[in-house]
């Protein structure tokens, strides 16, 4: 049919027999337009992010004699890569394997408990499991510096004080009530028939799980792997109280090195600083899209 047919007025008759004419309808033409007040917004916002980071850059390419002299936003008159090699070779390697260590447990750990936890919240209809969700995410509203005398006696009395295990275990308990919040909002998402249809085939619940769930939660997923390596590489509270020596020691702890009785080495712990970001940067960068998409559908249906 072409396009002069559609638009052609058609006629029908009524009950006495004339003809009434119908006019064709209006097609509705949606424009973008354009919005200067966000674009003015974006482009600050983005002036204020690359700013400290500019000057980090900077900074971690001047010599410490030149640290503190002269304009922090000037770029360096003479760039060198000394404070890069005082880093790299001062056991960051050490304590990247040991930061890798702890975020790749964290997430195994998260992962393992809240997938079951999210899916029993979202599949159990009566009141106890809702009631139980609830108050698992009190944990929301706890914040770590409130607990962490607790804490610091059942590590002490685990036997597990200044060893990785008191940094991970911690860590992913506190990122556990975020995680399930972020799963049960996308597993709300996957319809009741496919499950239906599952159990009419005799489906077990953990074959749901692992044929349905888990391939339909891919985003919320990638969401909670992305924020609980986030909360894992960033730590800093954890290592501090719960580590002394230098063996289970991270990066964030890692930043004393260049911290005396006499100074600071700004340039070599701004280099530092840079090296640690770069890993957990890369990661952002690839999976944004989930992370952004996940946190979308926390509210679920």
């Amino acid at each position: 049919m072409s396009h002069d047919t559609l638009a052609r007025p058609t006629r029908t008759r009524q009950p006495d027999g004339s003809p009434v004419t119908h006019s064709p309808r209006r097609r509705r033409h949606w424009t973008r337009r354009a919005n200067p007040v966000a674009g003015l917004g974006a482009f600050v916002w983005l002036v204020i992010v690359l700013i400290p980071i500019y000057a980090m850059l900077s900074a971690s390419l001047t010599g410490a004699d030149k640290a503190l002299t002269g304009n922090p936003l000037k770029p360096p008159t003479d760039p060198t890569l000394d404070n890069y090699n005082t880093v790299l070779t001062s056991g960051f390697g050490h304590l990247l394997s040991n930061t890798a260590i702890v975020a790749v447990s964290v997430v195994g750990i998260v992962l393992a408990l809240s997938i079951p936890l999210a899916y029993a919240a979202v599949r159990t209809r009566d009141r106890w499991s809702n009631a139980a969700f609830r108050l698992f995410l009190l944990g929301v509203a706890i914040p770590a510096q409130a607990v962490v005398v607790p804490l610091y006696l059942l590590i002490a009395k685990l036997d597990l004080y200044d060893t990785l295990l008191a940094v991970i275990l911690p860590t992913a308990a506190f990122a556990m009530p975020v995680s399930v919040l972020v799963l049960v909002g996308t597993l709300r998402d996957v319809s009741e028939d496919l499950y239906e249809a599952m159990a009419l085939d005799g489906a077990s619940p953990l074959r749901m799980l692992f044929q349905l769930t888990i391939p339909l939660a891919k985003g919320g997923i990638s969401t909670v792997v992305i924020f609980s390596a986030l909360q894992a590489w960033n730590g800093f509270l954890f290592p501090l109280i719960f580590t002394q020596s230098d063996g289970p020691r991270v990066l964030t702890l890692g930043l004393f090195n260049y911290v005396s009785q006499f100074g600071v080495n700004i340039p070599a712990l701004l280099a530092s600083v840079v090296l640690s970001g770069i890993p957990i940067f890369a990661v952002y960068l690839v999976a944004r899209r989930a992370l952004v998409g996940g946190l979308m559908g926390v509210g679920g249906k």
